[in-house]
C-alpha cells in the first residue's frame, strides 16, 4: 500500500511539473512560432507577387506583339492608300489644333482662323467678324455684320481648347487673354488631352468602319479576313501611338517640364 501511495504521489508531482513547464513555455511558443512561420508567409507573398508580375508581363508582351503589314495583301482587300490618308489627315488636324489653340499666349491669328460651324458650313472667324487686339490683355471680336452667328462663335471659342472665356456685349465679344499661371498651364494641358482623345476616337472610327467593310466581303477566306483586320488594327494603333507622343510632348511644353 505504501508503494502504491508513493507511486500516486510521484505521478501527481510529475503531472503538476509538466503543467508548470507547459505554462512557462507558452509565451515562448507564442513569440517564436510567428517568427518561424514569417519566412514562409513572406516567401508565399513574394511568390504571389512574382506570379502576378509574370502574368502582367505576358499580357504586355502579347499586346505588344508586332504585326507584319503586308501592303500587297491589304491592297487586294481594301483601299490601303485611302485608309492611311484619312488617318494621317486626322493626325494632322490634331497637330494644327495644338499649334493654333494650345499656346501659352493666345495669338490674335489663332482666334482669327478659329473654325466656326454655322448652318452646316465651316467658316473662319475672320470671315464672320472683325478681330482686333485691343490691348495685350484683350481681344475684341465685332460681329455686327453677322449677329446671327454669335451663338455658334461662342460655342466655337469655348470648345477651341484655348481656355478662353468670352464676354458678350451686344454684337461684340471681349475675350480676356489669360495670364500664364499654373492653373492656366494645367487647363491647356487638359485641353491637349481632350484633343488627343478626339483624334484617337476618329482613328478608331476609321479602323472600325474599314473592318466592317472587310467582314462584309464574302469572296475572301475567313483566314484572309482575320489577317487583314489584324493589320488594319495595327496600322491604327501606330497612328494612335504617334498621337500619344505628340500629347506627351505638348503637355510637357505647356506644364514647363522641359
Amino acid at each position: 500500500m505504501i508503494r502504491i501511495s508513493n507511486a500516486r504521489v510521484l505521478l501527481r508531482a510529475f503531472i503538476a511539473h509538466t503543467a508548470e513547464c507547459a505554462m512557462q513555455l507558452r509565451p515562448t511558443v507564442q513569440t517564436v512560432a510567428p517568427k518561424l512561420l514569417q519566412p514562409s508567409i513572406v516567401a508565399f507573398q513574394q511568390q504571389q507577387i512574382r506570379s502576378k508580375h509574370n502574368k502582367d508581363r505576358k499580357k504586355e508582351n502579347k499586346g505588344a506583339a508586332k504585326v507584319h503589314i503586308n501592303e500587297e495583301q491589304l491592297a487586294e482587300v481594301i483601299d490601303i492608300e485611302s485608309l492611311r490618308t484619312h488617318m494621317e489627315k486626322t493626325l494632322e488636324t490634331m497637330k494644327e489644333d495644338y499649334i493654333k489653340n494650345l499656346s501659352l499666349r493666345s495669338a490674335t491669328g489663332a482666334i482669327e482662323t478659329l473654325k466656326v460651324s454655322y448652318e452646316g458650313k465651316d467658316y473662319q472667324l475672320q470671315e464672320l467678324a472683325q478681330v482686333v487686339r485691343k490691348n495685350p490683355k484683350t481681344v475684341v471680336v465685332n460681329l455686327v455684320s453677322f449677329p446671327q452667328t454669335i451663338p455658334a462663335v461662342l460655342q466655337a471659342i469655348q470648345k477651341s481648347g484655348m481656355n478662353l472665356n468670352p464676354q458678350q456685349d451686344g454684337t461684340t465679344l471681349f475675350i480676356p487673354v489669360p495670364k500664364v499661371t499654373r492653373e492656366h498651364r494645367e487647363g491647356l494641358a487638359k485641353n491637349a488631352k481632350t484633343l488627343f482623345v478626339k483624334c484617337r476616337d476618329a482613328i478608331k472610327d476609321i479602323q472600325n468602319k474599314t473592318i466592317k467593310q472587310v467582314k462584309k466581303q464574302a469572296n475572301i477566306s475567313e483566314d484572309l479576313s482575320f489577317q487583314v483586320q489584324t493589320q488594319v488594327t495595327a496600322i491604327a494603333n501606330g497612328y494612335i501611338k504617334e498621337a500619344e507622343k505628340m500629347l506627351e510632348t505638348k503637355q510637357a511644353e505647356l506644364l514647363g517640364d522641359k
